[in-house]
């Protein structure tokens, strides 16, 4: 199925394509200026900008910003937030935040792959906004508290 989806270019990015028919996101790419390296040193994030601004034709969509695997599983380089959530109705350019996972210190040149864009349905249903309720105490399950691999690894 095909999602128009408007798109504004700066700092003269090109539109994504997608790479092959079977691809599921298109590459974003770093959008630095002309000439610069951006160094990503162990340990250092830094917000790469695109040079793409979207406007999804469809309300109920998600455009989620997901790591490279490449770049993860040879170099550590991944998104310091995860992943990145684009609301359908945010506007402004879209920017990766990375961070280099890796002992070495890894090179950003203007133009490099960094990042994919997928698109996703943010619900099969009308759109649930929560409605929040301060509460004393929550209800009680067999999990309870229990969290961060309290049931272990086998």
């Amino acid at each position: 199925m095909a999602l128009p989806v408007d798109i504004k270019l700066t700092r003269g990015a090109k539109l994504p394509e997608y790479a092959t028919d079977g691809s599921a996101a298109v590459d974003l790419r770093a959008m630095i200026d002309e000439g610069e390296t951006l160094i990503l040193a162990p340990g250092e994030r830094a917000l790469v900008p695109t040079g793409i601004a979207i406007s999804p034709k469809a309300p109920n969509v998600v455009a989620v910003v997901a790591a490279r695997s490449g770049l993860a599983s040879k170099f550590g380089i991944a998104l310091a937030n995860g992943i990145g959530v684009i609301d359908s109705d945010y506007r402004g350019e879209i920017s990766v935040a990375l961070i280099n996972l890796g002992n070495e210190p890894f090179a950003i040149q203007r133009g490099d792959r960094i990042a994919q864009l997928l698109f996703m349905p943010v619900l099969f249903m009308p759109v649930l906004n929560a409605t929040f309720r301060a509460v004393d105490e929550l209800d009680s399950t067999a999990r309870g508290e229990g969290g961060f691999g309290h049931t272990g690894v086998k």
